[in-house]
């Protein structure tokens, strides 16, 4: 648009403001009659009355020179042109043609954009696999809070109040819970156990679970540690369960899992929670059992920790449900690291890549 003259003023007296408010009126309409398009009475808007460089704050600046007595005649003037051309800005809309060229049009000529599909996180997908295997042999799947009670995490599961797994060393505690009992202070829980417990108190034998979920303990992060990692744990109660019992369902997850090849062997271990213990491992699934770097030449992996219920844990439950009494009924329990599993499936040599969030290590796997 033309760039406009703001004229001058000699003096303030009632004939010379007529001339120059007249002019400016003049002006405004003269460029308002060119305007043809909704984007031309945008550009006339900020033109005149925009907030910071609209000529009608141009022409305030040389009215503020104005006398004082001189100075109410000159607002009521400058007021009155200022909505005059408000009002006409407001009225044009209804009468303007649409842009010629509008940015946001569709040009329905182009060739159309597939849209991307998503994959499953290495962990979730290991995670489902696992769960489906012990779906098949008719467990369900029970959650539960991650941020738990020592209650639950520690003392129902047959932990002493001195076991060092307790020490903040271990366990990220949430702060502030030194002046409730040590059963109810909360904490990140350390492994999916509770829910094993949470289940029984309120499900009477026979129980068959798998617990999925994300875990945390205060460990260093370095290739093979991460403070928050997955487990798959598992229970099973009911009467006459046996520890050939839990070797047989173990057995028959890793050949699901890695392949029929795939030899399992038990070795004595311990937790408080399971009484006998054991140590699962599992024919190296690189070699085939013949020995190589990934299993220290030694043909075997260690994967995962299982045992009998602890007739312990099943007297905590029985305050609340009296059906778990150990002397009818028996159980075993296992648990197994998900983060463990999805490296060893997918050749991943540093567990951090797992929670980079990198698009360009997780492209690989849709």
């Amino acid at each position: 648009m033309p760039k406009i003259d703001i004229p001058s003023l000699k003096d303030y007296s009632s004939t010379s403001l007529d001339g120059f408010f007249q002019a400016i009126q003049d002006s405004f309409e003269k460029e308002e009659a060119k305007v043809h398009t909704l984007d031309e009475l945008e550009d006339l808007r900020i033109r005149w009355i925009g907030r910071k460089q609209g000529l009608m704050n141009q022409i305030g600046d040389v009215l503020k020179r104005a006398p004082a007595e001189a100075r109410k005649d000159v607002g009521t003037r400058f007021n009155r042109l200022k909505q005059q051309i408000e009002q006409s800005l407001e009225a044009e809309p209804a009468s303007l043609a649409p842009s010629a060229a509008p940015t946001d049009a569709i040009d329905i000529t182009l060739p159309g954009i597939r849209p991307t599909h998503g994959a499953e996180h290495p962990l979730i997908r290991t995670m489902q696999e696992i769960i489906r295997v012990f779906e098949h042999m008719g467990y369900s799947v029970g959650v539960g809070p991650e941020v738990e009670t020592d209650y639950y995490n520690f003392e129902a599961l047959n932990f002493p109040p001195n076991h060092p797994a307790r020490d903040t060393q271990d366990t990220l505690v949430v702060a502030n819970q030194q002046h409730k009992p040590l059963r109810d202070r909360l904490l990140l829980r350390t492994h999916t156990s509770p829910v094993q417990i949470r289940t029984m108190e309120r499900t009477p034998p026979p129980v068959r679970i798998v617990i999925p979920g994300k875990v945390h303990r205060n460990d260093a992060a370095d290739a093979t540690h991460s403070p928050i990692f997955h487990q798959v744990e598992g229970l099973c109660v009911d009467e006459n369960i046996t520890f050939s019992d839990l070797k047989g369902t173990l057995d028959q997850a890793m050949k699901e899992l890695f392949g029929s090849n795939v030899r399992t062997r038990f070795f004595p271990s311990f937790f408080p929670f399971t009484e006998p213990s054991a140590d699962v491992q599992i024919s190296c699934i690189f070699c085939g059992g013949k020995g190589c770097r990934k299993c220290k030449h030694s043909g075997w992996i260690e994967l995962l920790g299982c045992g009998m219920v602890n007739p312990a844990v099943f007297e905590f439950v029985r305050g609340k449900q009296p059906a778990y009494d150990p002397k009818k009924i028996s159980g075993f329990a296992f648990g197994m690291g998900v983060d463990r599993i999805a490296m060893m499936k997918y050749g991943i040599s540093d567990i951090g890549l797992l929670y980079s969030g990198d698009m360009r290590f997780l492209e690989q796997f849709a």
